[in-house]
């Protein structure tokens, strides 16, 4: 008997010593401590972790017996400090006297029990009804979990004094062991079950939990722990819980500590590597990479259809309950605008975290640094950001769904991706549009809908529950609350001003609200002064934390609080979900882009696949190669148009203002006179901006003609509406040269007082078109009347039409008009008063009945026929006029001034469209081709604008295409960096 006793009692000493430090086994290994989360946080990552209806039992004795950390030697433990006392009320004298002599009571009590028991119940059965014992793991602090890796236990298991060795230090039992051999029967199994229960609540102790517990899994245990419990009082449980949370709050201030001088250290190497000293190429960072795609993906045409699942942390909650605070504390700055009740995100804020030597800011699309470390880059980064807000709300909106992209580098921040949502509001005031709080929603849902978005539910600890509105939103969108993080914020408010204290724990439990989340944390974010920087808002955070009655009562527990485990937490549930969906989500865009080649391929065999900034540069090309085109026009085609067309807008003034009027004076010096003052007033005030008009004029419609041209098969009609748009701009843009009238008016006039026809040729030049000017003339009148007397007599016969009565009255006062001017073919170019009354008299004869404003209109078509075929014949008596013109029209009768008139007018046609085709060439063309290019450029920065002007499905498709790959591409390189990093 004495030597099974000392047998059993050295293997349970050993047993119970070393199971204590191989427990340390249960940590995550492999990491060095300043990788390790943080102490508060470590059990919501810890795999012994249960959930929160298991509550914690309070911490009962100390774990300094077995400090390795300071590589002191073991000393001796009494394990059972507590004695229990049980009496047995039997008359056994055997055992009483074994009581007193070798001090066994426990084993004379665990034999009385176990021999009671051994008769209902097996060993098994009582070993079942044994607490579990991982579940008061977490009771140990986390530096008993990482022993292993600064402690070799091989060595030390070498140290330590085997069985054998312990024995001898034992009593000897043997001769006591023979006079007890008759109860061995008896008392064998009562004491292998004594035994076990010794070992575990010794080792339960040793963990800090209540030892007493052990023994209260059956009716008698409790009964006789009531009579014989001595430090289970409340006081000794609320001084060991609060030893508990200083503890704990000493190992966190160590560890920041450490991961402060670790920041700088590791601040240090960065701005080493920034400056070139180890002169190597720093690898983007992994969030930067995916903060890359997801801007694309943001940047993606929404009516291509294409939604992606990739992970992004969406920030959603009422308006004013601390959303912004909670995203600054995570970003450690204060980066965004800030109101007083006021809606103040007004649109989606993509922020990217990721770690860097500084601690900066800077927008997507712009290279400017903000220095989240001076107040004055602060306030501009604030201000930056709602302008770029109020300029993304469209007029007659309150919110937009066009997301600002904002990255954010420091030293220790949590790498993820952000998005910051605007405020879900129930009541639409005054100053909103009527649809803002539906397009809150919608857009709230599109973001949340996405299945591996993680969910980040704000909500405020200061007002009732009942008023929350974000909760319901959120129960909808995810149900299960399988990507749903929970925080609740102003808790300082919240205790201070909620009665009923359990209500905030029914908050961090998921009892209160109808919703289900993977976490619940609550956080404070400052006293409400918009001016608290981000240091003073964390120590006031953990003063307030360290001195709240909610985490010393365990309503709270220590891993829910403070927004560093926040951001832990939400940092991990985030890479979590990327690396469980990204490749999935690589593959499906595998098979999009697939499709989309497969689509090209079938529609446009033979076209390039060039997206909207490929096609929009090619049509650049080709414009600026047609305006170039404008100056390989010949000089001869540029004279011929610009003069052709002058001719044509100054020729009825110069017919109807000059000619005519100095025809009919009597002599030719009445005639020169006349048409010089005519020629010099038309100088001096409409000719040279009627020139400047007819240049400008041209020039637009030989840029038009080139733009517009089809050039056979290589045309590509997706241009057209682009084109035009750029003709349609740059001659907005265009302006003449102011000085270029002045220059002109000077060459006309002096082109105009030449009057000397050097030669033959030009003689001839200028009766020729002299001839056709009038024969167009005598067109145009023979047309006029023609529809004044309607159709003769032939066209009535031969067609079937007739005239109508007012037709008919100007017919005969056509014909007695003409009778008056072959009596005299002299006649003025207007009628007497007396005349018009002769001929009203004499129609009225007939039977017709005439206005004298009608005989007067008629008398003036009239006379313009006779005139021009005057004019005609006398211009071919001219032909032969050259040699008397010579004379200066000496001894003659023929005078020829007209010809010399259109001749003046013909040589000022040609030097003014020398000039003109000169100034065109040699700067208009250019200025042309300078506003071409701007407006050009403009369209290039301006991609509504592209949109708008390059549509079609073989854009959409390209465009779709480019994207499709971009983005599997980036995907590809981010999947690859990410099994790098594992």
């Amino acid at each position: 008997m004495g030597k099974f006793y000392r047998m059993q009692t050295g293997t349970h000493l050993n047993s119970v010593v070393c199971q204590s430090l191989a427990n340390s086994s249960y940590g995550v290994k492999g990491k060095s401590p300043l990788q390790k989360l943080h102490l508060v946080s470590r059990s919501i990552h810890h795999p012994h972790y249960t959930s929160s209806k298991f509550q914690r039992p309070p911490l009962r004795t100390s774990i300094q017996q077995f400090s390795s950390l300071n590589r002191l030697p073991l000393r001796k433990t009494k394990l059972l400090s507590v004695k229990y006392g049980y009496l047995s009320h039997r008359n056994f004298w055997v055992a009483r006297l074994a009581s007193r002599l070798l001090k066994l009571r426990y084993l004379v009590l665990g034999s009385a029990v176990g021999g009671g028991y051994t008769a209902k119940k097996t060993y098994d059965q009582w070993k079942e009804m044994l607490p579990d014992l991982n579940d008061y793991k977490w009771i140990v602090p986390d530096f008993i979990w990482e022993l292993d890796e600064h402690i070799d236990f091989e060595k030390l298991s070498k140290v330590l004094p085997d069985a054998e060795d312990l024995a001898k230090l034992l009593p000897d039992f043997d001769k006591i062991g023979e006079s007890l051999s008759s109860l061995k029967g008896f008392f064998s199994p009562g004491y292998n079950l004594v035994s076990e229960v010794i070992g575990a609540s010794d080792l339960l102790l040793l963990l800090g939990s209540q030892g007493e517990t052990a023994f209260r899994a059956t009716d008698q245990g409790y009964e006789n722990d009531k009579q014989y419990k001595k430090v289970s009082d409340k006081e000794k449980i609320d001084q060991l819980q609060e030893e508990l949370l200083h503890t704990q709050l000493k190992y966190q201030r160590i560890l920041e500590r450490l991961e402060k001088e670790n920041k700088e250290l590791r601040k240090l190497v960065l701005q080493k590597d920034d400056k070139g000293i180890h002169q190597r190429k720093l690898k983007k960072s992994l969030i930067d990479m995916y903060s890359e795609v997801l801007d694309i993906l943001s940047d993606y045409d929404a009516s291509y259809n294409t939604q992606d699942h990739l992970p992004r942390v969406v920030v959603v909650g009422d308006q004013s309950a601390g959303k912004t605070s909670v995203l600054e504390m995570i970003a450690q700055a204060r980066i965004f605008p800030r109101g007083s009740g006021e809606m103040m995100t007004r649109s989606p804020v993509k922020v990217t975290l990721s770690e860097g030597p500084h601690h900066v800011a800077l927008f997507k699309d712009s290279s400017r640094e903000f220095d989240l470390t001076k107040e004055e880059d602060l306030a501009a980064l604030r201000n930056e950001i709602e302008i770029r807000m109020r300029k993304s709300v469209k007029e007659g909106c309150t919110v937009s769904a066009e997301t600002i992209s904002l990255n954010v580098k420091g030293p220790g921040l949590q790498r993820m991706v952000l998005v910051d949502l605007p405020g879900v509001i129930s009541t639409v005031t005054s100053g909103m549009a009527p649809d803002t709080k539906d397009t809150i929603f919608s857009i709230s849902k599109a973001y949340m809908q996405n299945p591996n978005a993680i969910i980040l539910c704000i909500q405020d600890g200061s007002v009732d529950a009942e008023r929350s509105i974000v909760t319901d939103l959120v129960s909808q969108m995810d149900p299960h609350g399988k990507r749903t993080i929970f925080v609740l914020t102003k808790v300082d408010l919240a205790e201070k001003n909620v009665a009923s204290p359990n209500r905030i724990q029914q908050i961090i439990e998921g009892k209160l609200f109808p919703m289900k989340a993977l976490g619940y944390f609550a956080v404070v974010t400052g006293k409400g002064n918009s001016s608290e920087s981000i240091e003073s808002i964390k120590d006031y955070e953990e003063e307030f934390f360290q001195n709240s009655k909610l985490l010393k009562t365990c309503m709270l527990k220590a891993h829910q609080v403070t927004t560093r485990n926040l951001s832990l937490a939400v940092s991990d549930c985030f890479w979590k979900m990327v690396r469980e969906s990204v490749e999935q989500q690589a593959d499906a865009f595998k098979a999009t882009r697939f499709n989309l080649e497969t689509e090209w391929k079938n529609n446009y065999p033979r076209l390039r696949e060039l997206d909207r900034n490929e096609l929009f540069e090619k049509a650049k090309n080709e414009i600026l190669d047609e305006v170039i085109s404008l100056s390989q026009v010949t000089p001869k085609h540029w004279e011929e148009i610009l003069q052709k067309t002058l001719w044509e807008r100054v020729s009825t003034h110069v017919i109807e203002n000059i000619y005519l009027p100095a025809a009919q004076t009597t002599n030719s010096g009445t005639f020169n006179t006349t048409v010089d003052i005519k020629l010099k007033q038309w100088t001096d005030k409409q000719l040279p901006n009627k020139a400047v008009e007819v240049a400008w004029e041209t020039l637009q419609e030989e840029f038009s003609h080139f733009m517009t041209e089809k050039k056979g098969k290589e045309h590509d009609d997706i241009f057209d509406k682009l084109k035009q748009a750029v003709k349609e701009e740059s001659i907005k843009r265009h302006k003449w040269n102011e000085r270029a009238e002045d220059s002109l008016r000077v060459i006309q006039h002096n082109a105009l007082e030449d009057r000397s026809i050097s030669d033959k040729q030009q003689w001839d030049a200028a009766i020729h078109f002299m001839e056709d000017t009038l024969q167009s003339r005598l067109k145009d009148t023979e047309s006029v009347i023609e529809d004044m007397v309607g159709p003769d007599w032939k066209k009535r016969w031969l067609y079937w039409v007739g005239r109508t009565k007012e037709q008919n009255i100007r017919n005969e006062t056509k014909n007695e008009l003409e009778k008056m001017i072959k009596c005299n073919e002299d006649h003025a170019a207007y009628l007497a008063n007396d005349e018009v009354t002769t001929v009203r008299k004499n129609l009225e004869a007939k039977g017709v009945a005439v206005d004298p404003c009608l005989i007067k209109d008629t008398w003036h078509q009239v006379y313009r026929r006779h005139f021009l075929k005057t004019a005609l014949s006398h211009c071919n008596l001219c032909r032969r006029g050259f040699y008397y013109y010579q004379r200066h029209f000496v001894d003659s009768e023929l005078e020829c001034n007209d010809v010399v008139l259109f001749w003046r007018i013909q040589r000022m046609l040609a030097i003014t469209a020398n000039t003109l085709r000169q100034q065109l060439t040699n700067t208009e063309v250019r200025r042309l081709e300078k506003n071409v290019k701007e407006v050009l450029e403009d369209f290039a920065e301006d991609s509504d604008k592209k949109v708008k002007l390059l549509t079609g499905k073989r854009v959409q498709l390209a465009e779709d295409l480019k994207k499709v790959r971009e983005i599997q591409e980036k995907l590809e390189a981010f999947i690859e960096a990410l099994h790098q990093e594992k």
